[in-house]
């Protein structure tokens, strides 16, 4: 890993940029197959299920055959762990939900908002060379606590037109209504437009590559909502003498692992403990099996030394990481002064993995800088506030000439006239 010393201010906005890519021929691609699939319904998505995923699919939908299948598939001491990470996921997003209370602001003037559920809600499962079944979990949990409807989730088959059997194993203990044999592209479309087989849904949620960001982001310009913009997965680990150098270099491995294009970074006021890390990182990385994935994303990966504390915390914020992790004795003080993260890990013993499976806070997060105005999928996610007002004739004569004098100077005096009227009936 590049090991960068005490690095100016100024040379920061270079220093933490992510890695870029050329997104002008992806947004063709991606927009040939979208039109198709608006176009051809279930005909364009076994096509490009035939291109892309080398898969000829007579159903895109996974029979109750294949659940069955699944479900003697997984062992029994991986249901166990999904029944645990799905209670504690359970456990934690049921602490969010939303209690509205009626404010009467002024004299006859009531005011109050309403949490309701999205109806329909897709979710994109990868499942390519890491099948993430954790994600089932982390978006369907909380979208069945919101009492969505619909929870629709789509995910590529191999090529035996079989889904993995711990995303249908996921997908069984976390209550999700239908699901689907469709990746990349075609299926955002499939979930945005609709098709014969697979329903329109009002937003869709997870990860994916390159493409399928780029798909999201398209769809959601006319026809659907997102969870948030992302990008590749990263994580920064700020670090003081106290921290142990094999922790250290196991949690930027773990993130390094997720992709080729994927960003870690250490920031650390030791000059020993960064010599420590990259030590301890060459010897761990050798013995992964996702050895050649992690050694492209450590192309991109940074071994920060600053001054002090202060300015590892300003750097880190600058940096708005998806992950956080804090790897010192004592890290309120500086977690208390942080800003701008997707999700924080405090102490030596906090590995990001916890978050990722099973601790109970969500895994899908802001990445490529959006932490400064995103936040991670929550269980307001799935939710829409409706405002509601009540006014009496109290309440006309409380805000009535307010109004009136703020619509004539805006001189839209439609809206004046709609409080005169009811002011002169009074």
């Amino acid at each position: 890993m590049n090991i960068i010393k005490y690095p100016n201010p100024t040379e920061w906005t270079a220093l933490l940029e992510r890695p870029h890519r050329d997104a002008s021929e992806l947004r063709e691609t991606v927009k040939t197959v979208l039109d198709q699939v608006r176009q051809d319904g279930d005909a364009a998505v076994k096509a490009f299920e035939e291109k892309f995923d080398k898969v000829r699919l007579d159903s895109l939908a996974v029979s109750a055959a294949e659940m069955a299948e699944a479900e003697e598939l997984v062992s029994d001491d991986l249901k166990a762990a999904l029944q645990l990470a799905h209670a504690n996921i359970e456990k934690f997003h049921a602490t969010q939900k939303f209690e509205g209370e009626k404010v009467e602001t002024a004299s006859g003037v009531v005011c109050w908002q309403k949490s309701v559920p999205i109806e329909k809600v897709g979710l994109y499962i990868p499942g390519g060379t890491a099948p993430l079944f954790s994600t089932v979990l982390m978006l369907a949990t909380p979208a069945k606590i919101a009492g969505c409807q619909e929870i629709v989730l789509c995910t590529p088959p191999n090529r035996e037109g079989k889904v993995h059997p711990a995303i249908l194993m996921a997908a069984k203990v976390a209550g999700v209504s239908k699901i689907f044999k469709a990746g990349g592209v075609q299926a955002i479309g499939a979930m945005a437009y609709g098709t014969e087989s697979v329903p329109k849904v009002s937003k869709i949620f997870g990860p994916g590559n390159q493409f399928v960001m780029a798909a999201k982001q398209q769809v959601s310009l006319h026809d659907v909502a997102i969870d948030m913009p992302a990008g590749p997965s990263e994580v920064a680990v700020v670090a003081d003498e106290t921290a142990n150098p094999t922790f250290v270099a196991a949690d930027l491995l773990s993130q390094a692992e997720h992709g080729v294009d994927s960003q870690v970074i250490l920031i650390t006021t030791s000059e020993s403990m960064a010599e420590k890390v990259n030590a301890e990182v060459a010897r761990q990385l050798a013995l992964l099996p996702r050895k050649e994935i992690a050694e492209k994303s450590l192309q991109y990966s940074k071994l920060i030394i600053v001054k002090d504390m202060d300015e590892a915390l300003e750097m880190t914020n600058e940096y708005a990481p998806e992950h956080l992790i804090l790897s010192m004795d004592n890290y309120m003080p500086f977690a208390d002064r942080v800003v701008n993260a997707g999700s924080v890990f405090l102490g030596h013993y906090s590995c990001e993995s916890a978050g990722d499976y099973a601790s109970g806070t969500n895994h899908t997060l802001p990445t490529s800088g959006y932490a400064k105005a995103y936040s991670g999928v929550n269980l307001d996610s799935f939710c829409r506030k409706i405002t509601f007002q009540e006014l009496s004739a109290k309440g006309i004569r409380s805000i009535g000439r307010a109004v009136e004098l703020m619509a004539e100077a805006e001189q839209l005096d439609a809206h004046k006239n709609a409080m005169t009227v009811r002011l002169q009936s009074l």
